[in-house]
C-alpha cells in the first residue's frame, strides 16, 4: 500500500494549531491598500480560522506532515 503523501499546496497556505483549528492568511491582504478603507484594512490583519468538516479535510491532506 502507497503511503498517504501531504499537499503541498495546502501545506504552504494553511497551519494546523495544537487544538486542532485550520489557520489561514487572509484573502485581498497582498497589494493595492491604499485603495481599500481603513476598516477593511484592520478587519484583514491577522490570520483567519477554519472550523468543522472544512478544517478536517484540510487537517487529512496535512496529515503525514503533522
Amino acid at each position: 500500500m502507497p503511503k498517504q503523501k501531504t499537499h503541498k499546496g495546502m501545506k504552504k497556505r494553511f497551519k494546523v494549531t495544537a487544538t486542532g483549528k485550520v489557520k489561514h492568511r487572509k484573502a485581498f491582504r497582498g497589494h493595492k491598500l491604499s485603495g481599500k478603507n481603513a476598516r477593511r484594512r484592520r478587519r484583514l490583519r491577522g490570520d483567519g480560522v477554519i472550523v468543522g468538516a472544512e478544517a478536517k479535510e484540510i487537517a487529512a491532506a496535512l496529515r503525514p506532515c503533522l
